[in-house]
């Protein structure tokens, strides 16, 4: 065993057993390097990423390559879920240096860490070629190579850094508007997403969109949104038989995914479609949200109420071999022995056909039609073939269960479980299930014991019963934004002040006037090679963005002026930068909060948590809810509370109607 065995991290333990000499990223690996001067190789990967599994059976664990890393190298394996900092840092070089990023992501540094080389996924002749080009070069000119790693190094810290213009100017509506029109040049109409393969579902970017498109009242986008939703709840990148979304899809269609279900994906994409649900009413999209909360409280949530990380791609096959996929895909006579008379049926609905089938005879269930327009084809009632589809799919899950599952990630992040603990609020809003509500607060009770070192930080990990990583803007971020909507649904303030709280350690540990955004790491934490500043929203919105969005909501409830101003100033000093809307969603979702149309609406009185119940039920995302059912002190509320009444309070750009007694008329005006 190498150093990796004294590890939590599942990733890092897969890789215990290897010949070569891995140790984790820390003081005592980085001194090594310099006081050997030896090359650095960092490899960087996470539990579920097939390549990464493909990379490590046919080098890592080859003695002939482990030969060589050893000899010349101090060989360093990280968690891209763990240390999202160095991955980050190392992800900035690659892109420099190929145009492209991606995992196992794969650098040479010098041994100050400095990256001089790097790529992503190598087969064994190229990686140990390339290794040993590398350890000559450093041995006979050391000087190119240390001319080299200081351009790289320039580069790196130039990457991402936005100008701090201190600009006062107001959000440009109009902008926005244009920016949307651009980003329709590449939307796919047959089949929903980017006009583009593989396809990332991206929630937010349609979160942004659904919203857009409601305020502005575009049912051509609002068109889109819903084809992008209804196709990807159709199956293959989503899972039929037992819930929950596959990280990508490989082909333009959402249908042969890349087969790892993570955390964060699901917990966003509940929002999503809890949204998408309140919006439309849409039947399929409450299948969704139920089937993969199902999921998540079955498969990733733990005794303590905390949530795991993921499951692998790969699972054992008949031959008891790892494979991409195993655990999910059907072969014809398996399913006609599972589903009997009604496979004629079934086919017709999940496509066992050329459009369903992937490879090597194997199908991945999907839908490319209704279950009305299907009942209507075969003169059947719908309700018929609903309960058909709902046993078959009970009779496809206990047949599966008999297989090898994907192996699990079962490392508790804490920015992951506040994505997901939000997923349940947003559920409950939806659909008013009760059970939702139980286990968001019993994940937030979770975060709080083991993630919190009270009033001061918040760790990253938990494994073991152990936290060991210091929290990062992500986990601030994100937590925040958790507890904020846990206060929209319950009214207990308590949530808001350890909101208020988290933001003020975030203010004084990871805030940086001189760019006028949040570094990704506290001043608490030793420096890597260069600050990183996440402000493009990718997959999941960068941090910067969710802090923004959670200042400007923090800032209405406490009049902080401050709170409203960093967040103001944040937006102003990216939106002239915003060229590639995707990848800027979840900031003009914060710019859409300073249009004419935000609201913030106050229910005050012993039956305010009766009216939140209704007003959450309603998509209205242009407006900020508060309520209170006695006297407070949060200065929202202040002189609006009066006994034996419930009062309603629409505000708009701080300046407030009337109270009101009238519910139905202030659903009227806030729609």
């Amino acid at each position: 065993m190498n150093q990796l065995s004294q590890e939590t991290s599942p990733y890092l333990l897969q890789h215990a057993n290897n010949p070569v000499h891995w140790k984790a990223w820390n003081e005592n690996s980085l001194a090594e390097a310099k006081e050997n001067n030896k090359l650095i190789i960092i490899s960087i990967g996470y539990s579920a990423c097939h390549w990464c599994h493909v990379m490590e059976h046919e080098s890592f664990e080859d003695q002939e390559v482990a030969d060589v890393m050893n000899a010349h190298f101090v060989n360093i394996k990280v968690d891209r879920e763990e240390r999202p900092d160095v991955d980050a840092v190392y992800m900035k070089a690659i892109q420099i240096m190929i145009r492209r990023g991606g995992w196992p992501l794969n650098v040479v540094t010098l041994p100050d860490g400095r990256p001089v080389w790097g790529g992503t996924y190598f087969r064994k002749e190229e990686w140990m070629q390339t290794l040993g080009q590398l350890q000559e070069i450093y041995q006979s000119a050391p000087e190119k190579m240390l001319d080299y790693a200081e351009k790289l190094h320039q580069g790196i810290q130039s990457v991402g850094i936005t100008p701090n213009e201190n600009k006062e100017t107001s959000i440009n509506q109009d902008q926005i508007t244009a920016l949307v029109e651009k980003w329709g040049e590449y939307f796919d109409w047959d089949f929903g997403g980017m006009a583009s393969a593989p396809k990332f579902m991206m929630p937010n970017n349609y979160h942004f969109l659904m919203r857009f498109a409601y305020q502005k009242k575009d049912n051509q986008l609002l068109e889109f949104v819903n084809l992008t939703l209804t196709r990807m709840a159709f199956g293959g990148i989503f899972d039929i038989v037992d819930g929950a979304f596959s990280r990508y899809s490989v082909d333009n269609k959402w249908h042969v995914p890349h087969f790892e279900k993570m955390l964060y994906d699901n917990g966003q994409l509940v929002s999503l479609y809890s949204d998408a649900y309140k919006l439309t009413g849409n039947p399929l999209y409450k299948e969704v949200i139920e089937k993969t909360l199902s999921f998540v409280e079955r498969e990733l949530m733990n005794t303590e109420g905390g949530f795991y990380c993921a499951l692998d791609a790969d699972s054992l096959n008949e031959e008891n071999h790892l494979e991409e996929g195993a655990f999910y895909v059907w072969k014809i006579p398996e399913l006609k022995t599972i589903i009997g008379d009604d496979f004629e049926l079934f086919s017709q609905v999940f496509n066992i056909n050329t459009f369903g089938l992937w490879e090597d005879g194997n199908y991945v269930l999907i839908q490319n039609q209704s279950l009305d327009e299907i009942a209507k084809q075969n003169a059947i009632a719908v309700s018929i073939l609903k309960n058909k589809k709902k046993n078959w799919e009970q009779k496809l899950y206990i047949e599966r269960e008999k297989r090898s599952k994907p192996r699990l990630d079962d490392k508790c992040l804490t920015s992951w479980n506040a994505i997901m603990l939000k997923g349940f609020v947003d559920a409950y809003k939806a659909l008013e299930e009760p059970k939702y509500l139980e286990l968001a607060l019993q994940n937030a009770n979770f975060i709080i014991k083991n993630l919190w070192s009270g009033d001061g930080n918040l760790f990253h990990n938990y494994k073991n019963q152990k936290s060991t990583i210091n929290g990062y803007l992500e986990d601030y971020s994100w937590v925040i934004s958790a507890f904020i909507s846990l206060y929209e649904v319950t009214f207990d303030e308590k949530w808001l002040r350890d909101a208020k709280k988290l933001t003020d350690y975030s203010l004084e540990h990871f805030y940086d006037p001189k760019t006028g955004f949040f570094a990704f790491t506290s001043n608490l934490d030793e420096a890597l090679i260069t600050s990183h500043y996440e402000t493009e929203d990718n997959v999941i919105p960068a941090s910067n963005s969710v802090m923004g969005k959670n200042l400007f909501q923090l800032g209405l409830y406490f009049e902080n002026s401050y709170y409203e101003k960093v967040a103001q100033r944040m937006l102003q000093n990216i939106f002239p930068t915003i060229s590639y809307p995707s990848a800027y969603s979840n900031w003009l979702d914060l710019a859409l909060n300073y249009s004419e149309q935000n609201k913030e609406l106050a229910i005050c009185g012993e039956t305010a948590l009766e009216y939140c119940s209704k007003i959450n039920g309603l998509y209205l995302p242009n407006v900020i809810l508060a309520g209170t059912e006695k006297v407070s002190n949060l200065p929202f509320f202040k002189d609006r509370f009066v006994a034996g009444q419930t009062l309603f309070y629409v505000c708009q750009n701080k300046t407030c109607q009337a109270p009101s007694h009238d519910f139905q008329k202030i659903v009227s005006d806030l729609i």
